[in-house]
């Protein structure tokens, strides 16, 4: 059996969108499809995986609410389904923007102009242009295009106190990406916001340009909020640019370490892996709650103790 792994997002009002989230559960676990699902009052942000029969219901009746009409979906063909579970849950945005005040920005009302992946190839190189990648360190050490500006951000909720960093390219034509283009959306408006005027965003991420520009100058590899963890998204010029955390030699692997109060992701080659069982240090391997290396990097969540924090 092949499956499927859908990745969308739909910025669209949902009147009691926490009614909808326990609802909307229910029925993709009616369709036996598993995956992540974000619901808030601004819209929907999921990542799905089923068989090509599920999906294929799934997408057609998120198009049929008119609601999500407009939703475009970037299908991947797997081999088998890329989540263990199903979640869907409410939250107060679909990508946390860590602004205080939400109504400063709205993607249904001002963001910046959608480039579609040809157009973006074409107009990447230009003087005038800045390439601006607005994810977060680990996923751009991974991999990221080719000259693009990179910010230090642990979380995409940093975006804003980094925007000052950006002055100097006011008078650029800014080209924002991410991985499927819903960080986009608001990072874009934020900038229109601080006064940059020539602001454009990658339609679709970078999902969408390894599919249909070949994924050209995108150097390494996409991270995915998955567990195949990392995609091949060049196939014209496709090079690695990821560096062992531990060693420092080049490799494209990424995992979250073995400690599950840990779970750092770091990029780490084979030998690396096996040396420390998954860890990302001597220290974490030590941890009596360490989970069994197999070689993935990728683990389930598993429960803190009671009284602890989870960081997972």
């Amino acid at each position: 059996m092949k499956y499927q792994t859908l990745l969308y997002y739909c910025y669209s009002h949902i009147a009691d969108a926490e009614q909808f989230a326990a609802d909307h559960l229910k029925f993709c676990k009616s369709l036996g499809l598993v995956g992540r699902i974000i619901v808030a009052d601004e819209g929907l942000n999921g990542t799905v995986s089923g068989s090509q029969e599920a999906c294929a219901a799934y997408m057609e009746a998120i198009h049929a609410d008119e609601r999500f009409a407009k939703t475009e979906f970037k299908i991947d063909n797997v081999e088998e389904p890329s989540f263990i579970k199903m979640h869907c849950r409410y939250k107060s945005e679909i990508v946390h923007s860590g602004l205080r005040d939400n109504s400063i920005i709205n993607p249904n009302e001002k963001t910046g102009k959608h480039l579609e992946p040809v157009d973006f190839m074409k107009m990447k190189d230009d003087e005038d242009v800045v390439i601006l990648d607005v994810r977060s360190n680990y996923e751009h050490n991974l991999g990221k295009f080719k000259n693009a500006i990179t910010l230090d951000l642990e979380n995409f909720r940093d975006f804003p106190e980094k925007i000052n960093e950006l002055a100097q390219y006011k008078d650029k034509k800014i080209l924002t990406y991410c991985t499927g283009g819903i960080k986009c959306e608001k990072a874009s408006a934020l900038l229109l916001h601080h006064g940059f005027n020539d602001v454009y965003q990658l339609h679709g991420g970078i999902i969408k340009y390894g599919k249909e520009a070949g994924g050209k100058d995108f150097e390494g590899k996409c991270y995915v909020f998955d567990n195949r963890i990392a995609v091949d998204v060049n196939q014209v010029n496709p090079s690695v640019v990821s560096v062992c955390y531990n060693c420092g030699t080049t490799t494209p692997k990424m995992i979250n370490c073995a400690n599950p109060e840990c779970n750092e992701h770091i990029t780490q080659c084979d030998a690396c892996g096996e040396e420390l069982q998954g860890c990302c240090s001597v220290a974490c391997t030590t941890n009596p709650r360490k989970r069994p290396y197999d070689g993935t990097g990728y683990y389930v969540k598993v429960p803190q103790p009671i009284g602890k924090v989870s960081l997972a």
